[in-house]
């Protein structure tokens, strides 16, 4: 009766109703096996497929083969005119992990584990991927560029053996995912940069980290690099708060000698810049956002040039506001930005230049506020004072040195590290010097001078297998426009807009031409390094963009 019920319950087959996917009479499989030629992929009679073993459930496309062994993939594809120079165990891990972050995943070379795994079955993913990204995250929080956060990060995963790996950097997120094998599940992790303070003690320390774990010649266990990391966060800056204020108050006071303030204006400048470095921890302290602590550290310079202008003191009074403006410009975050954009890394490009935008608005609206107040008090300050800068070439040389060397104190450098920037950037000031009395305009001497920076930063963080940015952040300081700045400020405090816009424009091209010259420079440099027992210098592929297509 079942049977019958269920004979009865099915539709009739009809002409028009039929499965597409029906075989069409006098086709069927049977009729066909002994007619049709057979398959060439088919196995002969007689032989049986190796490791072939039925399968219990029905097969998937994304299921690994039966004979395939994510342990024994074959090797990486290797291109027909072999892999770059940079690529070479010689080369800076830098240079080799920035080569392969550059190149398609399916044309890499075979990760070789410089460490040993703890455990017999492999290294531990989930800990390599946490150490990777803590690492990073420190990198990234002390304001190193988006690209060689990655490049660390893409040495570590690669030390310990997790081939397969994509890293990414944005400016507030770092994430990076593995993927074993084309048929196995990726796994990702990611971790968001909550803080961010300048220190390159602990940058530095970062850097030597990683170098040893991407060393053949060091053994690094994870728990050891685990203890080396803890080791870093806990260490305490090199400088204690004292001498911080004290560096911003000769920071400044360097900076008013170096666009032509004497004796007086020294003291008056370092003492701007002491109280506003201390108003500065203060509203810090009472969790106000770094947009308002930029406004208060830009108030008593500007307070103290403006007071020695309305006492009618013969100094130069726009020089104590221009050391103070010195004191507070950002120019890491604006080369860090520029240098992401320049590489390609956008999001973090945009997201720093946003950053330094607001905090110059924060510095502009501070100094505004108090020239305003003087010129409704009655002082009288004179444009032109602040762009008819005497000629003291070793006063000012001194300075610069002065100034680069007091920057690097409140970077938090390495000791060994302050005397050889302070060098850089009175080569940097010298050049400088010698473009303008050869009447090259600003812009250009600047860009070559920062390019000079860059270079020879670049090639002493190769020297000694280190970052960059403590050998060319400070160095840069003699050349922020701090003059053309308050210049601009000053013309629009007193309703000259025209004169203030182009002065302000002309500062944001100061200041660009830096960034880009700093980033010139570290580029060019790698035409100086040699790779022993290569025959040409280390290369690495440039990122292809699109061309109008």
């Amino acid at each position: 009766m079942a049977e019958a019920d269920g004979a009865e319950d099915r539709k009739p087959k009809s002409d028009e109703a039929h499965s597409a996917f029906a075989p069409v009479p006098g086709m069927e499989p049977e009729a066909l096996e002994d007619d049709q030629p057979t398959s060439e992929f088919a196995v002969p009679d007689g032989m049986v497929a190796q490791n072939a073993e039925p399968s219990e459930g029905p097969a998937s496309a994304f299921a690994a083969p039966a004979t395939y062994s994510a342990h024994h993939s074959p090797p990486a594809y290797t291109p027909g005119g072999s892999f770059p120079v940079s690529l070479m165990k010689e080369s800076p891990w830098q240079d080799r992990m920035r080569t392969m972050l550059r190149m398609p995943v399916d044309v890499r070379p075979v990760a070789e584990p410089v460490q040993r795994p703890s455990e017999e079955a492999g290294p531990a993913v989930g800990r390599v991927l946490d150490l990777t990204l803590r690492i990073g995250e420190l990198l990234l929080a002390g304001g190193e560029g988006a690209e060689d956060v990655e490049a660390a990060m893409f040495a570590v995963a690669r030390s310990y053996g997790l081939d397969r790996c994509e890293p990414t950097v944005t400016f507030t997120m770092l994430s990076i995912t593995h993927q074993p094998s084309l048929v196995d599940h990726p796994v990702s992790a990611n971790r968001t940069v909550r803080r961010r303070g300048t220190d390159y003690t602990r940058l530095a320390a970062v850097f030597r980290l990683v170098d040893d774990i991407s060393a053949h010649e060091v053994e690094v266990t994870l728990e050891e690099a685990y203890r080396r990391l803890a080791e870093i966060r806990r260490n305490r800056h090199p400088y204690p708060t004292w001498v911080l204020t004290a560096a911003a108050g000769l920071l400044a006071g360097a900076a008013s000698t170096l666009v032509g303030g004497g004796v007086t204006v020294f003291f008056c400048a370092a003492l701007g810049a002491v109280l506003g470095d201390r108003l500065a921890w203060y509203c810090a302290g009472r969790g106000l956002p770094e947009f308002y602590q930029f406004v208060v550290a830009a108030m008593p310079p500007a307070a103290i040039g403006v007071a020695l202008k309305i006492a009618e003191i013969d100094v130069r009074a726009s020089a104590v506001i221009t050391g103070g403006l010195f004191a507070l410009l950002p120019g890491r975050a604006l080369v860090a930005g520029v240098q992401d954009g320049l590489t390609g890394y956008y999001v973090t490009a945009s997201a720093r230049l946003l950053e330094v935008m607001y905090l110059f608005i924060g510095i502009i609206i501070g100094v505004l506020v108090v020239i305003y107040l003087g010129l409704q008090f009655g002082a009288q300050p004179n444009p032109d004072e602040v762009l008819q800068i005497p000629s003291r070439p070793v006063i000012q040389i001194l300075a610069s040195m002065v100034l680069v060397f007091t920057f690097a104190i409140l970077l938090q450098q390495e000791r060994s590290t302050v005397w050889i920037v302070t060098l850089n950037g009175a080569v940097a000031w010298v050049t400088f010097g010698a473009l303008r009395a050869a009447e090259l305009p600003p812009v250009p001497s600047t860009a070559i001078a920062a390019g000079l920076v860059g270079l020879f930063g670049q090639l002493f963080s190769r020297y000694r297998f280190a970052s960059a940015l403590p050998y060319v952040t400070a160095a840069i300081g003699p050349l922020l426009p701090g003059s053309a700045t308050y210049f601009g400020l000053l013309s629009i405090a007193e309703n000259r807009l025209d004169a203030g816009l182009a002065s302000l424009t002309n500062a944001a091209a100061i200041a660009l031409a830096i960034a880009i010259g700093v980033n010139l420079g570290s580029e060019a440099s790698r035409l100086f390094m040699r790779i022993p027992g290569a025959q040409s210098a280390a290369k690495r592929r440039a990122a292809k963009r699109t061309r109008g297509f």
